[in-house]
């Protein structure tokens, strides 16, 4: 394929992408699910050219700036108090369920060496951070659940990618030490936490002095590959790092960011990564062809594998149930006996929990990355598909109507303290004590007296509706509908204005973009 058809075919596969993700609001299905089955589809048209993936380009283009992504925008002081319990399931199940797939592919294969039934576990055992994403911006879940889902998938890939690492190397030489194993997992993550802060403190500098709003988001954006690149240049490991990194710049950008960086950096990212996260999807499906093909074909895969496959997908749910509702087991025992710093899910949290695991682009990349020749390679790569497109098509399907079949609680201590209202509130008081503060010279006359009264007016009526949320709930929708509809007015008259030429460019632009900012903010109100 010549670089002008690979470039076609890359636009072709970015209007696929608005076509599908289309189609799966009008049939409301999960998108990644519309993605997965259309690339899947696209692969098998006539005089398309197989698509073969580089496994280490995938994960060097993809996984770090979607990691970035959900560590910046993850509630940190959550992520602090569930620590033990992101770690139990990042590690911890992630351990257990490679275990677990490794026994059941030998009973199933007792000629298959240990080393390539855990190669196989260590490749489907993390649920991935894209797939989490995808299916976890659809539902609504308990602030709980959603700390530990997202923290789980940004962490479970440095246990994943150790595990497979010595899977593999096993399978090479005959060798395997647990002891050397855990040794790596606890250095690797070590020096990724070192690399992430670095790197994020760096940017930190940087985004203070830098000046320039276009070179602080280009800065930004080029954040997550620095972090993964360097971590694995020095071999430690580039997710933690990425991971590290994505946490700092988070926590920093709100003092560091002007106003205007953040809605234009915000905005670019946001398209950034809808268009990456969707890609990865209808990748994993164009790859399905070649996977088919190395099987030996539809016919053979079903003759000789489907059952083997559904076996280990069924273990592989079985196995994350057991380690959720058991670790929630040690959890009311260790409650029952006067240790009562946690607390446990419950059978609705713990059911969702375990339902949630949703595999992806890492299990794909780690499939396609064993090296020729190993043992069971043809198994390893169609089960390792056929359990992404499992748990896709049918975890990422119905975790919405799961939800609402057990109704997961919020358990007291995670709910928030103060209500978007109240916290509101407590802002415009600050600011009116700035306000009669500065509206008075050094003298004591004031000479900002509307200024004063404007402030004083919005701090009461703010603290009177944080009071009576509920009573003035309709009203305020309707106020800002009419503001809404003023605001468009004012666009068509300033359109109007400028299409008759009495108004240049530069003015219909700074005018617009008034009206842009008083339209999101009325949409921001009444939302």
């Amino acid at each position: 394929m010549d670089p002008i058809q690979l470039f076609e075919l890359v636009i072709a596969m970015f209007l696929a992408i608005i076509v599908l993700h289309y189609a799966a609001g009008k049939l409301d299905l999960p998108p990644s699910v519309a993605l997965l089955v259309g690339g899947a589809s696209l692969a098998f048209l006539p005089g398309l050219p197989a698509i073969a993936l580089d496994p280490n380009l995938v994960l060097v283009i993809f996984l770090p700036p979607l990691l970035m992504d959900g560590a910046w925008f993850i509630a940190l002081g959550r992520l602090r108090r569930h620590m033990i319990g992101i770690a139990s399931l990042a590690v911890g199940a992630v351990v257990f369920t490679c275990v677990v797939v490794a026994v059941v592919t030998h009973l199933l294969f007792p000629s298959l060496p240990w080393a390539a039934c855990a190669a196989l576990g260590a490749i489907v055992s993390p649920p991935d951070a894209v797939s989490a994403r995808a299916v976890l911006q659809r539902v609504k879940l308990p602030r709980r659940l959603q700390i530990l889902l997202e923290g789980e998938s940004l962490l479970n890939d440095a246990s994943g990618l150790v595990l497979f690492r010595f899977a593999i190397a096993a399978g090479i030489t005959g060798t395997f030490s647990a002891v050397d194993a855990v040794g790596e997992f606890f250095l690797l993550a070590l020096g990724g936490v070192l690399v992430g802060v670095a790197a994020g403190g760096t940017w930190v500098l940087l985004a203070r002095r830098l000046g320039d709003e276009y070179l602080i988001i280009a800065a930004t954006c080029l954040l997550s590959w620095s972090s993964y690149l360097l971590g694995e240049m020095i071999h430690v490991s580039g997710v933690i790092a990425t991971v590290t990194t994505g946490l700092i710049a988070g926590w920093y950008q709100h003092t560091v960011f002007s106003a205007s960086i953040r809605m234009r950096g915000t905005a670019f990212w946001t398209v950034m990564i809808f268009l990456m996260e969707a890609a990865v999807f209808i990748l994993i499906g164009f790859t399905l062809r070649g996977v088919v093909e190395r099987g030996g074909g539809f016919g053979v895969v079903a003759d000789t594998m489907l059952v083997p496959i559904l076996v280990i997908l069924l273990a592989l749910t079985l196995a994350r149930f057991a380690w959720v509702f058991g670790s929630d087991l040690v959890i009311r025992l260790c409650v029952a006996v006067g240790f009562k710093r946690y607390t446990p899910l419950g059978l609705a949290n713990a059911t969702i929990l375990s339902w949630a695991g949703v595999r992806g682009v890492v299990t794909l990349a780690l499939a396609l990355s064993v090296p020729e020749g190993f043992p069971g390679r043809d198994f390893i790569l169609v089960t390792s598909f056929a359990v992404i497109l499992g748990t896709v098509l049918v975890q990422g399907t119905t975790l919405g109507q799961m939800i609402g079949w057990v109704k997961p609680v919020e358990p007291e201590s995670e709910r928030a303290r103060l209500t978007m209202a109240q916290a509101e509130a407590a802002m415009a008081q600050k600011q009116l004590v700035t306000i009669q503060k500065l509206a008075y010279d050094s003298e004591g006359n004031l000479i900002h007296p509307r200024l004063l009264e404007r402030y004083q007016r919005r701090a009461t009526m703010i603290i009177d509706y944080a009071e009576r949320t509920e009573e003035y709930q309709p009203g305020l929708h309707a106020h800002f509908d009419v503001v809404l509809a003023a605001i468009a007015t004012g666009r068509d008259e300033l359109i109007r204005l400028h299409r008759a030429g009495k108004i240049d460019n530069e003015t219909l632009h700074e005018l617009e973009r008034d009206l842009d900012l008083e339209e999101l903010s009325a949409i921001s109100a009444k939302s």
